[in-house]
C-alpha cells in the first residue's frame, strides 16, 4: 500500500476514535470536525515526514505540532481539558507512527 494513503486511512480511523468521546460527551461539532481533521492531516504528515527518529516518537511529535494551534486556543479558555487532549495525542500519535510504516510495508 501507498504509505501516504496508508497514512491518510490511519489518520481516519485515529480521528474516529478521538471524536467518539467528543460525540458522547456531546460537544459542539466545530470541535469534532476540528478534532477528526487534525488526525488525518497528522497522519498524512507522519506519512511523508521523515526525521530520523524512533517511528513511535515520531508520530507523537508531529501529532503534538500539528496540535498545537488548536491547543493555543482550547488552553485559553479551558486549560484542564488540555490534559485528556494531550494522553489521546500521546497514545494516537504513538500508534499512527508505529502503523504507518507498517501498514504501508
Amino acid at each position: 500500500m501507498n504509505i501516504i494513503l496508508a497514512g491518510i486511512l490511519l489518520g481516519i480511523v485515529a480521528g474516529i476514535i478521538d471524536v467518539i468521546p467528543m460525540v458522547i460527551k456531546k460537544l459542539t461539532w466545530d470541535a469534532n470536525l476540528s478534532a477528526f481533521a487534525m488526525w488525518v492531516i497528522a497522519g498524512f504528515f507522519i506519512a511523508t515526514i521523515n526525521l530520523n527518529v524512533n517511528p513511535i516518537l515520531e508520530g507523537i511529535l508531529i501529532s503534538f505540532l500539528t496540535l498545537l494551534p488548536c491547543a493555543i486556543l482550547i488552553g485559553w479558555k479551558e486549560p484542564k481539558s488540555l490534559i485528556p487532549i494531550f494522553v489521546m495525542t500521546i497514545i494516537l500519535g504513538g500508534l499512527l507512527g508505529f502503523a504507518i510504516p507498517k501498514l504501508a510495508n
